[in-house]
């Protein structure tokens, strides 16, 4: 299992990246923004205004992986990302780890992963569990992943 700091911004994500590149020499993996989604983003959740800012971005600064994301005030501050082996081990800690906390996304397949769930803990602690999906170089650009911030 690996663990990840995930960073989340209101707005300004791709202002902290060029600040972080800037300052830390982050290097910048992937950036996707709302309007590059393969899926057509929900209106109730995402508006017109918002389609420009980062839905997802991976950098490194040194030896660590950060992801990070533009996703309104309601996960603010950061999470721990749990990359898991399969489908069974998401179900399972998703049932432990919100029990007493809060569910904002309930374990199901998206584009970019085969098990995806988000929550926030007992303790306050926002979890981000999923299976990783592997995507080659042309898979990345036709989801937009490439982009420069």
């Amino acid at each position: 299992m690996q663990v990840t700091p995930y960073l989340h911004f209101d707005g300004k994500c791709a202002e902290a990246i060029e600040f972080y590149k800037q300052v830390l020499n982050a290097e910048v993996e992937c950036v996707m923004r709302f309007k590059d989604s393969p899926v057509p983003c929900d209106p109730n959740m995402v508006k017109p205004e918002q389609l420009k800012q980062v839905m997802h971005s991976s950098f490194t600064i040194g030896d660590t992986k950060i992801l990070a994301s533009d996703c309104g005030k309601a996960m603010e501050g950061f999470s721990l990302t749990l990359s898991l082996k399969n489908a069974e081990e998401v179900d399972r800690l998703f049932k432990v780890l919100s029990e007493g906390g809060k569910a904002f996304q309930a374990p199901s397949e998206t584009f970019f992963s085969p098990r995806f769930a988000v929550l926030n803990d007992r303790y306050g602690v926002n979890w981000i569990l999923l299976v990783p999906q592997e995507m080659n170089a042309n898979q990345q650009r036709e989801a937009g992943t490439l982009a420069s911030v």
